[in-house]
């Protein structure tokens, strides 16, 4: 059975072949391979099992088979090896002298490599552009200038700096040329869900877009917030209504803030007991008391409420008390016989408060000017 050996060349460019040796081929080693009309040398990236693992995985794979297309042919010598050596200078070379036509034609497109085929009988180029380019003209005009098969790739950003390569912010090489097999897209949303910055300086790469990084955990994130209540929703604990103001999900802590404006801590295994107290109706009573602790503390606005109040009675009367007050005070009220009083021209009828009241001189309310 043929082994399945995958082969890296310039610019972190990584394809699939067969082997049919008996020799193990080493890692790092230089093999000469099969392509489109001619053989190039690459060396050996991964063999065994983790080739056949990234065979599946990568978009660079074999596909549904499983099987390559192309096989390696053999071991390259010494002076093929020093053949391949030479080769990016005379890349750059090919680089330089391709821009010149690209100025000349006036096409708006950045050349970003040149790769000359091991044999020389192929030269690829790679360029950016924001829009569409018309380079019919162009390889016509580098076909003659080297004398070989012009191939032009359009590529992203992304592979750009795949190509290029660089060492990130982090200090080290960048993920898209090391080790990442596979240039997963990178949205916004995924920063907005880790509760990053969204400044464009901060969560961006060296290409421009956002980092690859950012995925990397951004499933342990989704998980995470799902034991979490959602931020802005309202629970009712055993203190009343607060609302959730933020989550720590590294600390398992959820930020609370209560009608009374102040926030408090709680772990999430104390806020899910404290919302079982409040839904069995235990918050309901700790509410009554504090408000009954705390009415003879307010005082009273209305002026209709200070008429029925006497003086020598205020801080004294209760919430009943004052709830039977203001019943056998208003206006066309239920005395103790049933009688109903008529209301007097001179008394002042009780104004509701609230955002609901005051609806004098509107269409349909209290008040209402006849017409």
């Amino acid at each position: 059975m043929p082994a399945l050996i995958e082969v890296e060349f310039k610019g972190n460019r990584k394809q699939f072949f067969d082997y049919a040796g008996e020799d193990a081929l080493p890692l790092r080693s230089a093999v000469i391979v099969e392509v489109d009309r001619g053989e190039d040398l690459g060396r050996v990236h991964s063999v065994g099992e983790l080739a056949a693992k990234r065979c599946e995985g990568c978009a660079h794979g074999c596909g549904d088979t499983q099987t390559p297309n192309k096989r390696i042919l053999r071991l390259a010598t010494a002076d093929e090896a020093g053949k391949a050596a030479s080769l990016p200078a005379q890349d750059e070379d090919a680089r330089r002298r391709a821009m010149e036509r690209v100025k000349a034609n006036g096409l708006v497109m950045k050349l970003t490599d040149a790769e000359w085929q091991w044999d020389r009988k192929k030269l690829t180029f790679y360029f950016t552009a924001e829009r569409r380019v018309d380079f019919r003209v162009l390889v016509r005009d580098l076909a003659a200038l080297f004398r070989t098969r012009i191939e032009l790739k359009q590529i992203g950003v992304r592979d750009e700096a795949k190509r290029l390569d660089g060492i990130g912010r982090c200090g080290r090489r960048y993920c898209s040329s090391s080790w990442l097999p596979d240039l997963r897209p990178v949205n916004l949303q995924v920063a907005k869900d880790q509760r990053l910055s969204l400044n464009p300086s901060q969560i961006s790469g060296a290409c421009g877009r956002l980092m690859c990084c950012l995925r990397y955990e951004h499933d342990f994130y989704v998980a995470s917030r799902k034991r979490f209540p959602k931020e802005g929703r309202v629970l009712v604990t055993s203190l009343g209504e607060e609302k959730v103001i933020s989550n720590d999900i590294f600390g398992d802590r959820v930020t609370l803030r209560g009608l009374d404006g102040e926030a408090r801590v709680v772990p999430l295994a104390d806020l899910k007991r404290e919302i079982e107290d409040g839904a069995s109706g235990a918050g309901a009573a700790t509410g009554v008391a504090v408000l009954e602790e705390t009415d003879h503390d307010v005082p009273y606005q209305d002026s209709s409420v200070d008429d029925i109040i006497p003086e020598e009675n205020e801080g004294v009367i209760s919430t009943v008390e004052l709830s039977a007050f203001l019943q056998a005070a208003a206006p066309g009220s239920v005395n103790a016989e049933g009688d109903t009083s008529p209301e007097s021209e001179s008394e002042r009828p009780v104004r509701r408060r609230g955002r609901r009241g005051g609806r004098r001189g509107r269409s349909g309310g209290d008040g209402a000017p006849d017409a």
